[in-house]
């Protein structure tokens, strides 16, 4: 059977374009992200993530190093988001997250990359670090789907969302790809400045979840639907990873797929805080693996 993305039924309905007005009232006093700068985006002022009205962009091309269930044989095609809502300290992207570097690209550049990346044979869209271009995203989707677009939409994010965009996201994206990087908010304060990450993202996962179900690969090993969750473990247990795995086990499921990643290493400003200033040790990364046995999760590591 031929895999027809979610968003595709929407624009023939219409409903797509009630969704991109929605979003794009959003910009006019920003509540896109749980910070809710509540700034004017259309009128030039910008928040805590530093993005403006326009899409920044700072590479778009097949990536192999995603999850094999994204890379498949041509690639996961990444289009890489400028700013971040997040801005974690340890950000190994922080040229881009934190610096800002990429162009702008319009919403009708956006739909012609995407398709770009469908001709190379890309199995998928990923938009790295969307949240605070998610109007601008959505927008670019009808003149994509006109111009015969038909991969899924992979929305990798820090966790860190307003449930009311992930709401209005619903029949949109395709596969969720969050991080689940802290349980206490002392950690998430401390290194991410928000305090609260924690709490929201036990909502975002539920809601991801109640979307698009677990993770589900067709008989060519691609992903074309579910939720894929990443957990970086990182010194001194910095990341929770018991209580990370834990909830997602006992409270999204069993059969999630959770990438749990090793390759933590202290960039941007980690130095500045002991506790986090190495990678991790081997030790540490095989007891967040078996913590996940322990609570019955199997896939993805």
């Amino acid at each position: 059977m031929t895999f027809i993305p979610s968003y595709v039924g929407l624009h023939e309905r219409g409903e797509l374009d009630k969704r991109i007005q929605l979003l794009h009232e959003m910009l006019k006093e920003c509540t896109l992200c749980p910070r809710e700068c509540r700034v004017n985006r259309l009128d030039g002022e910008v928040g805590y993530c530093k993005a403006g009205a326009e899409s920044m962009v700072s590479s778009v091309f097949p990536h192999f190093g995603e999850e094999a269930p994204l890379v498949g044989k041509h690639g996961s095609g990444t289009i890489f988001l400028t700013h971040c809502n997040l801005r974690c300290i340890f950000c190994q992207n922080y040229d881009i997250s934190h610096l800002g570097r990429g162009q702008p690209m319009t919403t009708s550049e956006m739909a012609g990359a995407m398709l770009r990346l469908q001709d190379l044979g890309c199995h998928n869209i990923n938009f790295v670090t969307p949240s605070h271009y998610t109007p601008q995203i959505v927008a670019s989707l009808p003149r994509a789907v006109e111009m015969d677009l038909r991969l899924p939409i992979v929305y990798n994010c820090s966790g860190y969302e307003s449930i009311e965009v992930i709401q209005l996201l619903d029949g949109v994206v395709d596969i969720y790809m969050p991080d689940a990087k802290y349980m206490d908010e002392g950690y998430s304060k401390a290194f991410s400045n928000a305090p609260d990450y924690p709490e929201v993202l036990k909502k975002v996962l539920k809601e991801m979840h109640r979307q698009v179900g677990d993770l589900k690969i067709n008989s060519m090993g691609i992903a074309e639907r579910g939720l894929l969750i990443r957990h970086l473990v990182m010194p001194h247990g910095a990341a929770s990873s018991e209580s990370v795995l834990k909830f997602i086990a006992e409270e999204i499921s069993v059969h999630s797929y959770v990438n749990i990643m090793e390759q933590y290493r202290p960039e941007y400003r980690a130095h500045e805080y002991p506790e986090i200033n190495r990678r991790i040790t081997r030790k540490e990364y095989l007891e967040a693996v078996q913590l996940a046995k322990r609570f019955h999760l199997y896939r993805g590591f």
